[in-house]
């Protein structure tokens, strides 16, 4: 997985509260495995006509929001299902941090397991980032996980609260297998020991 330092970015404004994870991406999109691909069908039935031709009007069609990588949501981002493919398609758009001012549970479980950096922050400063985000591609985004800090882009900096747990392993890229890979010595070394012990097992 991909390590998480800082990242300035082009954030979408996307001030719609309740974004549940059909939204982000569709049930028909799920039927693969594979983390790569799905950020083409990334909020598909709100970028694409019955046509399959672009809505001008969405915002990641917009040429100033192709390349975000930061989206500032509305209340209750990723409610609805538990699918792992949401924060999948989000990442495979390129979107590596998420600013609302609350989550689905498992939405934002699935995010850190995914490289990817959701931020709770009140709806105030929340608000304020949205209506920076609608100035365009000018204006940049600041995201610190160490310092855990959102900086505007006229300098307002905002600070966040994460798990230090989630944040150790979002800072070293690791995911569940990375974590398991740590203790692969351990590993070894109780097989090792348990197969002596128990040779008929």
């Amino acid at each position: 997985m991909e390590k998480f330092t800082t990242l300035t970015g082009v954030a979408a404004p996307m001030p719609l509260v309740n974004i549940d994870t059909d939204m982000i991406i569709p049930k028909q999109f799920l039927k693969t495995i594979q983390r790569s691909g799905l950020g083409r069908n990334l909020f598909d039935e709100m970028r694409f006509d019955d046509d399959g031709n672009e809505i001008p009007d969405f915002v990641l069609n917009q040429p100033a929001y192709r390349n975000a990588n930061i989206l500032v949501a509305g209340d209750n981002f990723g409610c609805g299902s538990s699918r792992e493919h949401a924060p999948w398609a989000l990442a495979d758009f390129g979107i590596r941090v998420v600013i609302s001012t609350s989550f689905a549970d498992i939405f934002y479980n699935n995010c850190f397991k995914n490289g990817m950096l959701p931020i709770v922050l009140p709806r105030e400063q929340v608000d304020l980032l949205m209506e920076d985000a609608s100035k365009g591609a000018n204006a940049r985004i600041s995201v610190d996980l160490e310092s855990q800090t959102v900086t505007s882009s006229d300098g307002q900096e905002f600070r966040f609260q994460i798990d230090p747990f989630k944040k150790h392993c979002l800072l070293n890229g690791l995911d569940d297998i990375g974590l398991t890979l740590e203790k692969v010595s351990s590993i070894d070394t109780f097989e090792a020991q348990a197969a002596q012990a128990r040779p008929w097992v």
